[in-house]
Parts: structure tokens; C-alpha cells; sequence
């Protein structure tokens, strides 16, 4: 398995709510264990039998609060949020080449498609809880979303 793998792999635990992955690749095994939220996840690749240790440079954090933030949260617009149900990759049309879902401004019935998210190769259809207007997309196309993670506010 060569360090881009390893690297995308990394990213992708770091990026998500999962604190663990392992994959195996032929005869090589490589598993990621994110311990704290502080703590860079470890990767252990094992080709053959023998074990190696890799470990990514540990990024820093802010772990500060301050009155900024709450400004932030002041400039979403109001409304009922619509949450992520799973881990997963957030699309905002069913394929590459049609259209969104939705849009800002889109009128949304109870049970209506409001995007996709795509969790181990699956594309689930994720549903509006509400009737109303979208007014704000929260995610953009392509990105990996969390579990709980809002994703649009429709009022």
C-alpha cells in the first residue's frame, strides 16, 4: 500500500466521527486508531507478518473559546435543522451531472429528497423531517459529513 493511501486514509479518520479503520490490502494489513481528539491517529501496517509503525505529524488544535464564536451561530439564518443520520460522503444530487436536490429559496414538503449521503459504498436518500423553505446548505457537494452534523435549516 503506498503513503498516499495511507495518507488519504488518515485524513479521513481525522475528518469523521469513527475511531477506528482497518483495511486489508492483499497481504498487507494497515489499521488507524484515533485515541483523543487531541492525539494524531496511528497507523500500523503490517506487510508479511511485520509489524512497522507510521505516525503522522500531530497538527495543532484550538481548543479555545471566545465571544467570536458566538457571533458565528448569530449569522445562521433560523429554522429547523436538518441532521446527518450517518457517517458519510454529503452529495447534493443523485449523480455528478444533474441537479441538486434542493437550492437555497427551494420549497420542501415532509418526506422530500434533500440530498444523498453515500456510507460504505451505499447512497442513502436523506429526507426533509419538515415542510418549509431550505434557507441555508450547510455542507458542501462532496464533502464528508459526521453523524448528528447539521446539514440544511429549513424555515
Amino acid at each position: 500500500m503506498d503513503l498516499r493511501k495511507l495518507k488519504k486514509l488518515i485524513d479521513l479518520v481525522e475528518e469523521s466521527g469513527i475511531a477506528e479503520l482497518e483495511v486489508t490490502e492483499g497481504e498487507e494489513k494497515v489499521r488507524i486508531v484515533k485515541h483523543t481528539a487531541m492525539a494524531a491517529p496511528q497507523t500500523y501496517m503490517i506487510p508479511q507478518g511485520v509489524p512497522a509503525a507510521i505516525a503522522p505529524a500531530p497538527r495543532e488544535k484550538s481548543t479555545t473559546f471566545d465571544d467570536d464564536d458566538l457571533e458565528d451561530d448569530a449569522d445562521e439564518p433560523e429554522g429547523e435543522v436538518v441532521k446527518s443520520p450517518m457517517v458519510g460522503t454529503f452529495y447534493r444530487a443523485a449523480s455528478p451531472g444533474s441537479d441538486p436536490f434542493v437550492e437555497v429559496g427551494s420549497t420542501v414538503k415532509l418526506g422530500d429528497t434533500l440530498c444523498i449521503v453515500e456510507a460504505m459504498k451505499l447512497l442513502n436518500e436523506i429526507e426533509s423531517d419538515f415542510s418549509g423553505t431550505i434557507k441555508a446548505i450547510l455542507v458542501e457537494n462532496g464533502q464528508p459529513v459526521e453523524y448528528g452534523e447539521p446539514l440544511f435549516i429549513i424555515g
